[in-house]
């Protein structure tokens, strides 16, 4: 390897280089200011089918997510290791909850399953579904800013407490910038995807 292919980024990676430098720059910028933060929803897919569902009842609990993922800021990975939140877009509530919501909305609308509700709600339940959130951001990759959603999820068996099945749901959508609005919606894109193929996996073991 010559010294110029070390000391030398390519064009993918010093692109990458740039909108990482452009976001810490920007979120500098804006701890300045005062202005509100523009907030954004997550929406729950419901143009899809799943089989399945029978006469079981389904607990969604709230997701597990690490502290940079708890809040209602919306995490990006410029690289390096390092992790910031995007200074002009916040989701309407904190993430765990939002996505606790959506799936619950997403099961309703998509599987035969409509028994499904949260712990606390007084339902006997027959299932508990369990998820981790293992990442749900923007990440600025040499080939441009990705919004990349990835849950863990576990069917456990209420009576007996044994799981059941378990399985890893990741989506990654490219998105158009790096301004709150692209963002948002490219994770909302890639949650919708996360979410069918969860809702589908779960309603084909009831």
């Amino acid at each position: 390897m010559t010294p110029s292919m070390l000391t030398r980024p390519t064009g993918l990676m010093a692109s990458a280089a740039r909108i990482a430098f452009g976001l810490v720059l920007a979120f500098g910028l804006a701890a300045c200011g005062a202005s509100p933060v523009p907030t954004y929803n997550l929406t729950a897919p419901g143009s899809f089918q799943a089989t399945g569902g029978g006469s079981g009842q389904l607990v969604v609990a709230v997701p597990v997510a690490l502290a940079v993922l708890d809040t209602d800021k919306i995490v990006v990975e410029p690289g390096g290791g390092q992790v910031t939140y995007l200074s002009d877009a916040q989701w309407s509530d904190r993430l765990p909850a939002l996505l606790q919501a959506r799936t619950i909305q997403a099961f309703e609308n998509g599987s035969k399953l409509k028994r499904v509700a949260r712990p606390g709600d007084g339902v006997n339940a027959d299932y508990l579904l369990v998820t981790d959130v293992r990442s749900f951001g923007l990440r600025i990759t040499p080939e441009g800013p990705m919004a990349v959603v990835e849950l863990s999820a576990k069917l456990i068996g209420a009576q007996s407490g044994r799981i059941l099945a378990a399985e890893v749901f990741k989506a990654r959508v490219p998105a158009a910038g790096t301004s709150g609005e692209v963002v948002t919606l490219a994770l909302d894109q890639a949650t919708d995807q996360v979410l069918v193929a969860l809702v589908r996996w779960a309603s084909r073991r009831f």
